[in-house]
Parts: structure tokens; sequence; C-alpha cells
């Protein structure tokens, strides 16, 4: 068990500790739970979903990367077949506050990067911010979104966004989470095509600047990310966020990353070299090459 989850594994019941542990134990455990496992572990718990996705938030809680804030908040996002994808907010000293991600967003794209293409719900530990019910907004699950919270009856992104404008105002058919394959081709090695086909998966409706990042890091694991753009336009999460995000997730350090690959189009409206190169040499990285989509 990675050493993050000691104490809040420490602090749950008996009974879940032992449903939960062959999980968490597990060397590749990345803070996720196929829905098989989350059915087992209620069976053996007695616990409903939704319950037990409200006593895990502390494990997710855990990851949680606060070193600005010291304000650990965790989420858990709940695919349609019932998996459990954990999220926790990241902050990233010497860099600036835009390249913060929220725990709602850090879970739900969490989901994306592991290909689900659904969300029911979103289990957090605290009311989600407007920035947070925005980026929600942005998901093909709209406002029907269920939204849990500690001590609180459910309710719907709608509930906690009326009078949402979103994708759908500006005739977006082609949601967050929609399959989507942008068709572009780059040569280069395996970091490369990796960096390439996360930016075909992006979403990027507003303004077609697509873009990708991969991330190498001394352990030789390799980490993607995909851009998410979203209506209102400051809550669009950059690539190299997501990636950063699924690395953490799967316990290794920021401060680790070998190498970088940026791919992204040429002369796009939007440029996300600079960003991605700051925010990279704040975490000790200084190898990025930026691949021009074809």
């Amino acid at each position: 068990m990675h050493s993050r989850y000691t104490a809040a594994f420490q602090a749950l019941p008996s009974s879940l500790q032992q449903a939960l542990r062959p999980s968490l134990d597990a060397p590749d455990f990345a803070g996720w739970l196929d829905g098989a496992t989350v059915q087992q572990i209620c069976q053996q718990t007695a616990l409903q979903p939704d319950a037990l996705a409200m006593a895990l938030l502390p494990l997710a809680a855990a990851c949680a990367r606060a070193e600005l804030s010291q304000f650990n908040v965790g989420a858990i996002a709940h695919g349609q077949q019932g998996d459990f994808y954990f999220g926790a907010n990241m902050e990233f000293a010497t860099t600036t506050m835009q390249q913060t991600v929220h725990a709602e967003q850090s879970a739900i794209s969490h989901a994306w990067m592991r290909g689900e293409s659904r969300l029911q719900a979103v289990t957090v530990n605290y009311t989600p911010c407007g920035h947070c019910r925005q980026f929600m907004n942005e998901l093909n699950s709209g406002t029907a979104l269920v939204i849990h919270l500690p001590e609180r009856v459910p309710g719907t992104l709608a509930d906690y966004l009326p009078a949402a404008f979103g994708p759908r105002d500006l005739n977006i058919s082609t949601l967050l989470l929609d399959e989507q394959h942008q068709g572009f081709t780059c040569e280069g090695d395996a970091l490369t095509q990796a960096a390439v086909q996360a930016a075909n998966r992006s979403h990027a409706p507003y303004s077609q600047a697509w873009s990708g990042v991969a991330l190498e890091t001394v352990s030789g694991a390799q980490f993607c990310g995909s851009y998410a753009e979203n209506a209102a336009f400051n809550p669009s999460l950059p690539p190299l966020q997501v990636a950063l995000n699924m690395l953490n997730l799967a316990g290794e350090d920021c401060t680790h990353i070998k190498r970088a690959v940026l791919a992204e189009t040429y002369q796009a409206k939007l440029v996300q070299h600079i960003a991605t190169e700051q925010t990279l040499t704040a975490l000790g990285c200084e190898d990025l090459q930026v691949a021009i989509l074809n």
C-alpha cells in the first residue's frame, strides 16, 4: 500500500479495511476500482455504492498535492458501469494559480483518460466551487449528473448550477467524455506517438487547438493527458495537468519526470507550449519536445 493512504486507511472500519486491502496492496493500484470490485466490496461491507464512495473520500483526498493551500480535497467519479475513479486537488509552487487542478476535475479527467464514456455521479468532500460546477457542465451527462456531499441530500448539477450555460447553448454536439478522434499523425518515437494519440482524444470545440501531452518518469512509466476545453473557457483543463493528474494518482512523484512531449497543432488559436514548459521547469523537468500535428 502506498504510504499516502496509511493514515486514512487505518481510520476506516475494520470490515472496509479488510475488503479494500487487496486493491490497495496491489503494486499497480492507481486510484481506480472497477465496477466488479466495487460490487464485491459492497457485498463484503453491506454498503451501497453511494455510501461506499463517501467512505472512500479520505483515501481520495490523501492523493492531494496541496503545497500552497494545505487543504486536501478528494472526489470520486462514478462511471456508468459502476467504476470508481479517485480524484484530488493538485497545486504547483512557483507556477501560477491557473495551473491548479481541482479535485472534481481530477476525478473526471481520470475517468476520461481511462476510457469512461459517461458519468452517473461525483462524490466530493466539500461543496464544488463555481469553477468545478461549470467544468462538470461540459460533460455528456449534462445537468443530470448527481452530486453527493457529506451530510446532504444528493442533488443534481442542475441544482448546483441553475440557469446553466454550456456547450449545448453554443450548438456543440460532441461533449466531454464522448468518443473523439481528430485524425492527426506525426512522426516520432513511442512517447511522441502517445502524445499524438492524446491530442487525437482532446476536446477543443471552441478553439480547435487540439493538444496532448505524454510524460515519462525516471521509473520508465508513461502518462498521457488530453486537453479539455470548456464553454466558459477559464475552467478548461490543459493537457499537462491531465497527464500530471494521472501520474500523481498512480503514486509517482511529479518531480521525477524525465522527459515530456507536447503535441499540438501548428499556429493554433491557443498555444500550450509556454505554460507547459514553465510548469515542467518548476517541477524540475527540462526536457520538453514539441511535436507538430499533421
